[in-house]
């Protein structure tokens, strides 16, 4: 009997996936754990295996459609076997907004049709076509390539992919890049006679849609009021210098606020929690995602069960993170379960911002810039102003769950711990 693979549900927030890539055709045989399609979800690219040994039977979707969770993606069964109809289950949405294509079916017994008319000869053969595209429009090209082409301003569309299937690789894009250095080619001027130059348009990806779309959500009905405080690093600064003796990877900053709000957040478990259909949700773990800059985007992979890791585990797993993330090997599992955030723009040189909560977490913590600023300093009245390195801290809260005194009480303990930072080796 023939088994229909769907689209699964690989997020708590995903709708609908997009067919990027498929590694097979009908016809082809399949085993247990081969690669069938790559899907781009609202959070990662998956590749996507199969789970029963067969035949491609029929393919429920053209690349670039957008499938919606549980519409069929494939059909695997026996050879020659009959695919039935996929009843009522949610069809593909092509890219280009048209109607769903059908799903292949078994046609009836009836008369034999006519042969179809002979197809015309091949067109007269012309130069290759610079780029293998997708359905959809979209060039075929690795997360990797797209991202070392977003910095190297490269452009996908004017490559030949030498990757699997035609895909354009790092190395394509990196030979280009060489080239155009090479000529001296620039990017084009801008049109004549007008006031901006010709506007170009770019599409949002389905991640950048579901940042835009939640972003929209939490502006429009978080009611959200922040906090701020100046923390005193001095401590955690000597800390890391004795921990660079000792180790060539000593944990960053940011592991020391991981580390510190985990156990905070321990103690305040309503800061933990969330708001959702009414009434307040509290988490048993305490799971802090941490906002890593992506390709034109913002990911937030999560650092699982915070509060019982050791530094050294929290800075091995954020490094992890941060790397899958920028070679575009994250995965939805990684991207899922937070239940507080944070986000550290202080490497840029940013003293201090407000952060957007993502619902429904009740809090999110914006980390700005390590550097000297004064401080009075009581205990030495010749001397009552001083340089000490401090960070700028905000954190936004939901007001529905949270109130002030909440919100200051978790500050105020994130201050003990940071200022105080041999707890956090406890």
């Amino acid at each position: 009997m023939p088994v229909e693979i769907v689209m699964p549900r690989l997020s708590d927030s995903m709708e609908e996936g997009t067919i990027l890539q498929w590694f097979v055709s009908e016809g082809d045989a399949v085993a247990e754990g081969q690669p069938l399609v790559e899907v781009e979800t609202d959070k990662a690219s998956v590749t996507y295996e199969s789970e029963h040994d067969g035949t491609v039977l029929a393919l429920g979707a053209q690349v670039g459609d957008s499938v919606a969770v549980g519409a069929v993606m494939v059909t695997i069964g026996d050879p020659g076997e009959a695919v039935g109809h996929p009843g009522a289950r949610p069809a593909a949405v092509s890219a280009s907004g048209g109607a769903p294509a059908p799903a292949a079916t078994a046609s009836p017994p009836g008369p034999a049709a006519p042969p179809p008319p002979a197809a015309p000869p091949p067109p007269a053969a012309g130069p290759p076509s610079p780029v293998l595209r997708s359905a959809g429009g979209r060039t075929k090209a690795s997360p990797l390539a797209r991202r070392i082409a977003a910095e190297l301003g490269v452009d996908l569309a004017t490559l030949v992919g030498s990757g699997p299937q035609g895909r354009v690789i790092r190395a394509d894009v990196e030979s280009s890049a060489r080239g155009a250095a090479t000529t001296g080619n620039g990017a084009p001027a801008p049109a004549a006679g007008t006031a901006k130059g010709e506007p170009s348009r770019e599409e949002l990806s389905r991640l950048q849609q579901t940042i835009a779309r939640r972003m929209a959500e939490s502006r429009a009905t978080v009611p959200d009021f922040e906090l701020r405080a100046e923390i005193d690093m001095t401590q955690v600064v000597a800390l890391r210098e004795q921990m660079r003796e000792v180790t060539d990877r000593p944990p960053s900053y940011n592991d020391f606020l991981v580390k510190a709000a985990a156990l905070a957040l321990r103690e305040f478990p309503r800061v933990n929690g969330a708001y959702r259909d009414g009434g307040f949700e509290h988490y048993g773990r305490v799971n802090v995602g941490i906002a890593v800059a992506a390709q034109d985007a913002l990911v937030v992979p999560t650092i699982f069960d915070a509060d019982t890791r050791s530094l050294g585990d929290i800075g091995a797993i954020a490094r992890e993170l941060a790397a899958k993330v920028r070679d575009g090997s994250i995965t939805p599992a990684d991207l899922s379960g937070s239940t507080f955030s944070i986000s550290n723009l202080g490497m840029y040189g940013t003293d201090s911002f407000s952060a957007v909560i993502n619902p429904p977490q009740a809090a999110i913590l914006a980390v700005g810039s390590l550097k000297l600023r004064p401080v009075v300093d009581e205990s030495d009245p010749a001397h009552p102003v001083v340089a000490r390195p401090t960070i700028h801290l905000t954190l936004a809260c939901d007001h529905r769950i949270l109130y002030g005194a909440d919100g200051a009480r978790f500050l105020a303990r994130l201050r003990e711990l940071l200022e105080k930072p041999v707890a956090l080796l406890l």
